[in-house]
């Protein structure tokens, strides 16, 4: 059996339904013996350039080891799926288990954002404490004046 890389650009209209197609292309693998080895759902992104007018799609990743029957059933159904706007399909040479960088980019882009969020209300809790001894120092010295 040999290792293949499988990604998928769904129509974003059936964002909904990607887990029962993943599930379903799942059992078609694992039936004819085959293994998943990597799943990833990358979500709704922007495409490179509109396909049939559509800007947006729900991208999805599989890493999976499968015979060729096997793998001509798999694009045979992406080939008459309406909500399978466009598949590629690439040979590996060993499996590939780990995280994909699009999906690390995407975990530290939300972890970036949470930093962020907490810096700024540090800064803010800084910046009042700043204003409030520099307003003490002000009414200090206009009191010395008097």
């Amino acid at each position: 059996m040999r290792h293949y890389e499988i990604t998928l650009i769904v129509h974003p209209d059936q964002s909904s339904q990607v887990t029962t197609m993943i599930e379903k292309y799942k059992e078609l693998i694992t039936s004819g013996g085959g293994i998943v080895h990597r799943q990833e759902d990358w979500g709704r992104k922007h495409l490179a350039y509109p396909i049939n007018k559509i800007y947006k799609a729900h991208y999805l990743m599989m890493n999976i080891e499968c015979d060729q029957d096997t793998l001509d059933k798999l694009n045979y159904n992406f080939r008459f799926n309406d909500a399978v706007i466009r598949n590629l399909i690439i040979s590996k040479s060993k499996a590939i288990t780990e995280p994909s960088i699009m999906l690390t980019n995407n975990n530290d882009k939300v972890e970036d954002k949470a930093k962020f969020k907490a810096k700024d209300k540090v800064e803010a809790k800084v910046e009042d404490k700043v204003e409030d001894k520099v307003e003490e120092k002000i009414e200090a010295k206009v009191e010395d004046t008097e």
